[in-house]
């Protein structure tokens, strides 16, 4: 009996730890295969956003290589290849990106120029309302003086695009070339956007400039003297623009 009974109960036992074994080495070798083939697998959301990364970083790269060889062209001596392709090459870098030499040789206004602008819109009865006459270069002015540190868009964008308006079409308001075109819808739109953001949400539909050009006083000039009389006052055409305001 004791020997029948050990054999069993030994049997017994033995199934147990057979089970046992099995319990612990099936699932958990299972698990542990499971956890080490998952890290190699990417899930299809990070290729994808992998994948977009590199294009994102390949387009910047070509977009810069692309952007130094059209400078290049444009500063560099003329030569057989900015000729072929000048009208690539001026139209990257006119207007945002134009270089010059004025940082090291730089060429103050011998002038004063007052830049006013006026919009005008037709109203809901088809008469056409004109505003008066608004000084977008006091508005630079004002953000320039008493500034340590004047913003670049104030002291020289309104100006620069003025300068470059009379370098192509001189004492005509007619652009001549595709250039032109370019300089009078720039200056446009920079003279829509500066009156926009003090029309108090006032919509127009056509904006008309006019540049008085007066010299510069001599030092030590008193203030209560007669002011110089303006060497021009150029009066431009009524240009149609985008409408602006409310």
């Amino acid at each position: 009996m004791r020997k029948t009974g050990w054999a069993v109960s030994s049997g017994i036992e033995s199934a147990d730890v057979k089970e046992l074994h099995q319990s612990d080495s099936g699932p958990a070798s299972q698990e542990c295969h499971d956890e080490a083939v998952r890290p190699g697998k990417s899930p299809m959301g990070v290729r994808t956003l992998k994948a977009a990364l590199h294009t994102a970083v390949a387009l910047c790269l070509v977009t810069a290589l692309v952007h130094v060889v059209l400078v290049f062209l444009h500063v560099a001596p003329s030569n057989p290849v900015s000729k072929r392709y000048s009208s690539q090459v001026n139209g990257w870098v006119y207007p945002l990106f134009e270089q010059n030499w004025r940082l090291f040789a730089p060429d103050p206004d011998s002038f004063n120029r007052k830049i006013l602008a006026r919009t005008a819109h037709t109203d809901s009865k088809g008469s056409v309302q004109v505003t008066p006459w608004f000084d977008l270069a006091a508005v630079d002015h004002s953000a320039v003086d008493h500034n340590v540190f004047p913003s670049h868009t104030s002291q020289n964008l309104l100006r620069r695009a003025w300068t470059s308006y009379v370098e192509t079409h001189g004492g005509s308001d007619t652009a001549r070339s595709e250039r032109a075109v370019m300089l009078q819808t720039y200056l446009r739109n920079i003279a829509a956007d500066r009156v926009a953001a003090h029309n108090h949400g006032r919509t127009f539909g056509f904006i008309q400039l006019r540049v008085i050009t007066l010299p510069v006083a001599a030092p030590g000039t008193a203030a209560g003297n007669r002011p110089p009389a303006p060497t021009e006052d150029r009066l431009l055409p009524w240009w149609k623009v985008t409408s602006h305001g409310n």
